[in-house]
């Protein structure tokens, strides 16, 4: 009998191990889980647990590739705006996780795959490709986020989330700048 239940026992904590071990899947599935979820719990309009999911994302992107950049980038400008990007892009997120927090909104745990196989890329230059590559990013990053958050600002339904864009939304300008200035100055 205690040779079966272990027997058991190790069969499940194989089948659990092994379930957790493709990370490819379980990083799909947490993305695409939290939308799913809003989209059916709806705390708030689509639209607003939309750009929260978005906005989520996209600022543990930034956090992450700011990290890459404090490592591995040579220009000191551009570990200048990495460091930046962490510090500026961890408060906003904080801020949001508070706010998802108090609307039951649910967001992603972990960056979406498409936007991860970017940051392993990045992760796998070095020097001033890496400079080059991660400068460019940004740049490209940015217009999009300000683009969004603009969007957001005026569009959500939501007061608090709408609010959250509006407060953000400077900070994301800075950046941008930022960001075509210190691309342009790697020439």
């Amino acid at each position: 009998m205690k040779k079966t239940i272990f027997l058991a026992t190790a069969c499940l904590a194989v089948g659990l191990i092994q379930s957790c071990g493709n990370n490819a899947s379980n990083k799909e599935a947490q993305t695409d889980s939290a939308q799913e979820i809003n989209e059916a719990v709806k705390p708030v309009d689509d639209k607003s647990s939309e750009f929260a999911v978005e906005a989520a994302n996209g600022g543990m992107l930034e956090v992450a590739m700011g990290k890459l950049a404090q490592e591995k980038a040579t220009n000191p400008r551009v570990k200048e705006f990495g460091n930046m990007m962490v510090n500026d892009h961890s408060k906003a997120n904080d801020e949001l996780k508070a706010l998802a927090t108090s609307k039951n909104i649910t967001l992603p745990a972990l960056v979406n795959p498409e936007d991860q196989k970017h940051l392993d890329e990045l992760a796998k230059k070095s020097g001033k490709d890496f400079d080059k590559e991660y400068m460019k990013m940004m740049v490209d990053d940015h217009d999009h986020d300000v683009k969004k958050f603009e969007d957001a600002s005026n569009d959500l339904t939501d007061a608090d989330l709408k609010a959250f864009a509006t407060n953000t939304l400077p900070t994301l300008k800075a950046h941008q700048d930022s960001a075509k200035a210190v691309k342009d100055g790697l020439k």
